[in-house]
């Protein structure tokens, strides 16, 4: 194995994978196509571009990402210095100065006697990984040449394209006072059964159905459905549109094209029974299982380009969803991700070839942060491999090993997260405050991140 590693991909999780390793002695080459080429929402020559927001989000610890962020400080990541160094005012948020960002990332990596930065399109990997610890953080903006050299690699006929994706919320945040769990056809044919008694038993941990329903009568389908049409949606970039609605309509596209459109199709009420009336709905919203602990779920035929307060406004209007806590909203945008959670593991590596890492949003993670925690842990795990000094592994108690933990844990539903309380470890009992229950958990986080810290960092 040669005793150095390549990077390839000079954004946020790549720059920040360079840095992680150069501080540890190891040199890095770093391949960055900028200037040579761009991508077609790169416009900057410096390396860390940052395309869209210029946010890191909030920084109180009572927020997932926030507490991300100090999970991230704790660990010296550069990249969060550096926001740190280039912020300008946003109350409680983190945001930046995008050029001033950019500019000292790249003072910082070309400073570094340890990186070589070479403006260069990696097209074939197979040549780069040979006898050679290689960490792709390409984004999801990948090259259409290193996309199928990746895909050859990983097995796979391509890779995936984040087209349209539904919000997801917290199990705890449903009302079942009006939620019920149920499949369809199954539960009707309990019809005749005591519906009292028939919903009490489907509540109990051991006889839970498949999906969480939501029912709702004319009146309120018609509140919902108005709210819908009229709500702002996201505009696409040029380049997304001729890929966005291929296979994946959007509902509020969907909605548009009649009242009763949703109900013949995602929202269709046929085969359920409501318990409270004994009778079938006029519609009826289906929620299923996001995460293998069942903390999460998402909104079946939910995929949506509105706007995020647009989203709140309008899917909390749905009966049972009024208190809903959205960890993640729906997003349509292209997103070249690979299936992680089949082919990684926890430190970001192959499976398969233990000298290829990824990092960065096309492993899955999603957001400026998280794309930062998978460069830090592929960067000190990609050092460990050269040295044959075993694996970094944070507890999934922190947000950084749950990212991890969520990408390359086997699901067949497999879709990109950002960082949210609810793929941490639930608490033994339920808090109904949420800002206590966050600090709960952020305080847990820290409290583990700084004792694995000491012993595995130091």
């Amino acid at each position: 194995m040669k005793n150095y590693i390549n990077v390839v991909g000079g954004g946020l999780a790549g720059t920040e994978a360079a840095y992680q390793i150069a501080k540890r002695g190891i040199k890095v080459k770093l391949y960055e196509m900028k200037p040579k080429k761009y991508s077609p929402a790169h416009s900057n020559k410096n390396l860390a571009e940052i395309v869209c927001s210029n946010s890191f989000k909030s920084n109180l610890h009572t927020n997932a990402c926030g507490l991300l962020k100090e999970e991230l400080r704790l660990m010296d990541s550069l990249l969060i210095k550096t926001a740190d160094n280039t912020s300008v005012p946003a109350g409680q948020a983190l945001a930046v100065d995008r050029e001033k960002f950019s500019e000292e990332v790249t003072k910082k990596i070309n400073e570094n006697p340890n990186i070589e930065v070479i403006n260069k399109e990696v097209e074939n990997l197979e040549d780069l990984i040979k006898d050679t610890i290689t960490i792709v953080a390409t984004g999801p903006l990948t090259s259409d040449s290193l996309a199928d050299s990746i895909s050859k690699l990983t097995k796979k006929d391509k890779l995936y394209f984040y087209d349209a994706a539904a919000p997801i919320i917290t199990k705890e945040s449903i009302n079942f006072d009006i939620a019920f769990w149920g499949d369809r056809y199954e539960q009707e044919r309990k019809r005749d059964e005591d519906i009292s008694a028939w919903k009490q038993r489907l509540e109990t941990t051991s006889d839970k159905q498949n999906y969480i329903n939501l029912p709702m009568n004319k009146e309120e389908y018609e509140v919902f459905y108005n709210s819908l049409i009229k709500a702002e949606v996201v505009e696409l970039h040029n380049f997304e549109k001729r890929e966005i609605f291929e296979g994946c309509m959007p509902i509020e596209i969907m909605a548009k094209r009649g009242e009763d459109t949703l109900r013949f199709g995602p929202l269709k009420p046929v085969g359920f029974t409501d318990p409270r009336t004994g009778k079938r709905p006029y519609a009826i919203v289906q929620l299923r299982q996001d995460d293998t602990e069942g903390n999460i779920f998402n909104l079946v035929g939910f995929q949506t380009n509105l706007k995020y307060g647009e989203q709140k406004k309008v899917f909390s209007s749905i009966p049972g969803l009024e208190n809903a806590e959205f960890v993640k909203y729906g997003v349509m945008h292209r997103n070249t991700f690979i299936d992680s959670s089949h082919l990684l593991t926890n430190t970001y590596r192959m499976k398969e070839i233990k000298n290829l890492y990824f990092a960065g949003q096309i492993t899955g993670v999603e957001g400026y942060v998280e794309s930062i925690s998978s460069g830090l842990i592929a960067g000190i795990n990609a050092v460990l491999e050269l040295k044959n000094k075993g694996e970094f592994i944070l507890p999934i108690e922190t947000v950084t090993g749950a990212l991890a933990n969520y990408i390359s844990t086997p699901n067949e539903k497999f879709q990109p997260m950002n960082a949210n309380f609810g793929i941490l470890p639930q608490l033994e009992r339920r808090i109904k405050d949420k800002k206590e229950k966050y600090t709960i958990l952020s305080d847990r986080a820290i409290e583990k991140l700084r004792e694995y810290k000491n012993r595995y960092l130091n």
